[in-house]
């Protein structure tokens, strides 16, 4: 008997981090780590977008859905058939929502996180946490892998 592997593989990371700086830090390393070793890799310009917008909604999940005592969770899906990476990041704060700002500041320190957000991913958005928990999950979709 011979064993197949299936041309059609979906590599998947997920993991609950700190809900501080030093966690959206790790959380981006460990990002960054997954997408190279599922042929994504460093130096490229989709591993750097897709960095960028996981970064941007770690920060954002540590800085805007910060509940004491809580972490967020960081899922990573990457499929190579479908040539998109998806990036979800969790946190327990669901009266916040995330909005682009109209206009953003140039005195302000925030705001343009979402701005990039939505300039380098495909689709993004958010959405209720999922298994009825309270919070939030904002998500982005990049294209990650050459035609």
């Amino acid at each position: 008997m011979t064993a197949t592997r299936s041309p059609h593989t979906v590599h998947q990371f997920t993991m609950r981090f700190s809900s501080t700086p030093r966690g959206a830090r790790l959380a981006r390393r460990m990002c960054e780590h997954c997408l190279d070793a599922w042929g994504v890799p460093y130096d490229s310009d989709a591993h750097d977008v897709v960095t960028l917008v996981a970064a941007e909604l770690c920060a954002n999940a540590v800085q805007h859905g910060h509940v004491a005592g809580r972490d967020f969770h960081v899922r990573l899906t990457a499929d190579p058939a479908a040539r998109t990476v998806r990036i979800e990041v969790t946190d327990t704060r669901g009266e916040t929502v995330p909005r682009l700002p109209a206009t953003p500041s140039q005195d302000s320190e925030g705001g343009r996180g979402l701005l990039l957000v939505a300039a380098l991913a495909d689709r993004w958005g958010c959405s209720p946490r999922a298994g009825g928990g309270p919070g939030k999950t904002v998500w982005a979709e990049c294209a990650a892998y050459p035609a």
